[in-house]
């Protein structure tokens, strides 16, 4: 009997790398591999959606990009220690490809697949290389891309594979919508992993300045920061909002599936899960991101037809209640946003990686 082939996956510690992680993870245990995920204790954290086979092992890694001038000075030997580590690990289970899904956990990881020439790629989830992938897009033997087109350096050439999402979205794809009516109606507002202040700043204010014959039929789930929790509660509570808020919702993908309307940041994972299922959404992209890379990866639901963009320099209040009141008082215009956000979904993103990885595995066997 053949032994099983082994994929190594290393990816940082937030949703937009892990949720595409783990659908790989997914769709190659399916396929008959084996799977090792590499992270750090953030990442750790969205471990529980991984198949229970999955090998998980939390490396030393560390990021330049927070902390004093203490902090900065342990990075090197930090990475170091985890490059260290991954080359024995390596050395002992000879992984057939490893890939990146970028975040400063993936660098031992693809520091030691370069050092023994093992078969690597990255994945880039956003419109933009991050700093990670940025460093390593000439050191690998294949790259895929989840935002098209993606702003790649000249001379090196990515596959356009899309986003991949995990089952519990897929299980959705395209499931039927309900255009908003005179009837009990779900908002969604999520503003990434780690929720998003100037959303809980915003929002519930928006939502409030809604008609009141509008607004009775309406309920919220808010995903806020700890800190915003009790007082976006409150102020939903306050203005008689039936609203459930919360830091992290273990069900976004029902969540999402009942909204009439989701409100969010333009994530590369958020954007192709609300594709994908296919609803209307207010994209407001993060405006800090490095290299404005929210605002590419909204930009082709946008032009689609299946999502509004409202930059961050133009948030406000009456802005926002605005463009949410031209959502839910259009039925015909809001299904018609959903379809065309389902039109724009690529529910074969994982498929399509998963082939990437086995040919390059096969790459590896003939080299």
């Amino acid at each position: 009997m053949s032994k099983q082939p082994l994929l190594l996956i290393a990816a940082g510690g937030t949703g937009g790398h892990m949720f595409p992680a783990q659908a790989l993870a997914e769709m190659m245990i399916a396929r008959g591999w084996r799977v090792k995920l590499s992270t750090d204790a953030r990442g750790a954290r969205y471990t529980q959606g991984f198949p229970e086979t999955t090998e998980i092992a939390q490396i030393s890694s560390a990021t330049f990009a927070r902390g004093g001038i203490l902090a900065k000075a342990i990075v090197a030997p930090k990475i170091l220690a985890g490059t260290v580590s991954a080359l024995w690990v390596f050395l002992r289970h000879k992984p057939d490809v490893v890939i990146g899904f970028g975040g400063y956990p993936t660098i031992p990881a693809l520091c030691a697949a370069y050092l023994l020439k093992l078969p690597r790629m990255i994945h880039e989830q956003n419109g933009v290389l991050g700093r990670v992938n940025k460093a390593f897009v000439g050191k690998v033997d294949a790259i895929a891309c989840g935002t098209w087109p993606t702003d790649l350096p000249e001379g090196v050439e990515g596959h356009h594979t899309g986003n991949p999402v995990r089952r519990a979205i897929l299980d959705r794809a395209e499931a039927g919508y309900i255009s908003p009516g005179d009837y009990p109606m779900e908002l969604l507002v999520i503003g990434g992993s780690q929720g998003a202040s100037i959303l809980s700043d915003v929002i519930p204010p928006a939502i409030a300045g809604l008609p009141m014959n509008m607004l009775r039929n309406i309920r919220v789930s808010h995903q806020a920061r700890e800190e915003d929790l009790e007082r976006v509660a409150t102020f939903y509570a306050d203005n008689g909002i039936n609203a459930d808020v919360q830091t992290f919702f273990q069900d976004v993908p029902r969540r999402m599936t009942e909204a009439q309307l989701v409100i969010s940041r333009a994530g590369a994972s958020s954007v192709a899960d609300l594709s994908v299922i296919g609803r209307p959404s207010i994209l407001i992209p993060y405006a800090a991101a490095t290299g404005d890379h929210q605002t590419a990866n909204a930009r082709g639901l946008v032009e689609a037809g299946g999502a509004i963009l409202v930059p961050e320099s133009r948030l406000n209040v009456e802005a926002v209640t605005q463009q949410i009141f031209s959502v839910l008082d259009n039925p015909e215009g809001a299904m018609q946003m959903a379809r065309s956000a389902a039109l724009f979904g690529r529910p074969d993103a994982t498929q399509d990686l998963a082939q990437m990885v086995e040919q390059l595995a096969n790459r590896g066997q003939q080299a």
